[in-house]
């Protein structure tokens, strides 16, 4: 079949919505957007997949996170801001322990849909369609609110492109500084219990760094900025109407080539990666980075055969593996799909999601995650992939910048009876602010140990 931005049209699509009352309307709004500016220009995604081939190299490190699924309700300045400043404490911390550059992509600016496990919804009795994310219907569980309405894709689309401009604004106009992240840093290792002293430690580390550039007088004006960073955006590609609408061909560059605007990185769920379907159809002609969710029920076989589709030129920094198994699971799926792809001489990011393997329901009905299970995997897929001959290169977490209580555990500990006092998720449960940096120092730490490892093993010793 030739690519063309609508050539998935004519495959099956799974979780795209076909209960719009008017798909007139639908084509309508989509016809609309195409004519919008468009989010991101190409020479930031290939910005991107530059940094990313750094990671698939080695030489880099991805961290990649933000909101479940983002809401029209609580869609406010100052929320962007607290996970923005989450964000980068987390960076600092692998970025210092890690001794590499730390690429920076959040799930944000687009990650409105989500695919659900159900199409129908009940309470007390009632069936309603579920909710599937302010994009698409509504979360009030009333009829009305669950009618799909296409309007609400040019209302994620402003949303979008009012989070990217403060977050822009947020990373290249000082808010960025390393001076400031670390003294955040250094406020949330001081009450971080048994594990601050070594958070305090590390803290300290990268004050004193930052005390000897400045004295060799590598900062300031003339020497390397430390108060802006590059920072990207990302979403899973499930609507794909919005996604076609948002496709351009690039005349600014010269490239010629087809890039998907909404985003500088998109992503093909668990759900939605069939070989043959529409999904992949259409990501296979895009030339952003490509996200690809790795579960159970991939075979390695499979996972090949969408390399080949997705990535047919073997280019670096194209494809990012997601591994989200849960921590119960990973260890016996995830050796042989990283065997596969390290023998098949195939090039790919290696980043582990251990949020959507690890949700279970308490007594109470609440979703959670204990926050020990998601730190078990991560330290998991670390060692799995480094014993396959392969370079373990990131994380990707559902995370936010506000203290809620929807995961338990950590080190200032939730538990299953608070989870009821700030649980807000509109979908799937997020990792609070003090839980995101937490595990952020603890993939850090083992980051710093490897580290050293490798010095040791390079002197002989």
């Amino acid at each position: 079949m030739t690519w063309t931005p609508s050539s998935w049209r004519a495959l099956p699509a799974r979780h795209i919505p076909s209960d719009y009352p008017d798909p007139a309307a639908v084509l309508a709004v989509e016809q609309r957007l195409s004519k919008k500016p468009p989010l991101v220009v190409a020479s930031e995604i290939e910005k991107l997949k530059a940094e990313l081939a750094r990671v698939s190299k080695g030489e880099a490190f991805l961290l990649q996170g933000g909101d479940c699924a983002e809401s029209f309700a609580e869609f406010e300045a100052d929320r962007i801001t607290r996970y923005f400043r989450v964000f980068l404490q987390m960076a600092v911390a692998l970025t210092f322990a890690g001794g590499k550059h730390v690429v920076k992509v959040g799930r944000v600016a687009g990650q409105f849909a989500k695919p659900r496990s159900e199409p129908t919804e009940v309470i007390d009795g009632v069936s309603l369609p579920s909710y599937r994310g302010d994009n698409i219907n509504g979360s009030a569980f009333t009829p009305e609110s669950r009618i799909p309405d296409p309007e609400r894709l040019v209302e994620a689309y402003n949303q979008s492109t009012a989070s990217l401009n403060l977050l822009r604004a947020l990373a290249t106009g000082g808010y960025a500084d390393l001076e400031n992240v670390n003294r955040w840093n250094l406020k949330f290792a001081k009450k971080q219990g048994k594990a601050s002293a070594e958070y305090v430690k590390l803290c300290h580390r990268i004050e004193e760094s930052l005390e000897f550039m400045d004295g060799l007088g590598l900062t300031g004006p003339a020497g390397i900025a430390t108060d802006t960073v590059d920072f990207f955006t990302s979403h899973e590609a499930l609507l794909l109407g919005y996604e076609e609408a948002m496709t351009r061909q690039d005349q600014l560059f010269g490239s010629g080539a087809y890039y998907d605007t909404s985003a500088h990185m998109v992503w093909i769920g668990d759900r939605t990666r069939q070989l043959d379907h529409a999904h992949v159809e259409f990501c296979r002609g895009i030339a952003n980075p490509i996200g690809v969710k790795c579960g159970p029920s991939l075979d390695a076989d499979e996972l090949l055969a969408l390399l080949d589709k997705l990535n047919p030129k073997n280019e670096a920094g194209r494809i990012v593996l997601i591994a989200r198994f849960g921590s119960d699971k990973i260890a016996a799926g995830l050796p042989k799909l990283v065997r596969k792809v390290t023998d098949a001489g195939r090039s790919v990011v290696w980043s582990s999601d251990p949020m959507h393997g690890n949700t279970l329901k308490t007594a109470s009905g609440y979703k959670t995650r204990p926050f020990e299970r998601v730190a078990s995997e991560v330290n998991d897929f670390m060692d799995i992939v480094r014993a396959e001959g392969a370079y373990p290169g990131g994380v990707h977490l559902e995370m936010t910048g506000d203290d809620v209580t929807e995961c338990t555990g950590g080190a200032t500990p939730v538990t299953e009876e608070s989870l009821s006092s700030r649980y807000r998720t509109h979908c799937d449960p997020r990792l609070n602010a003090d839980q995101a940096i937490e595990l952020a120092f603890t993939i850090a730490n083992g980051l710093r140990e490897g580290r050293q490892q490798r010095r040791l093993a390079a002197a002989g010793l």
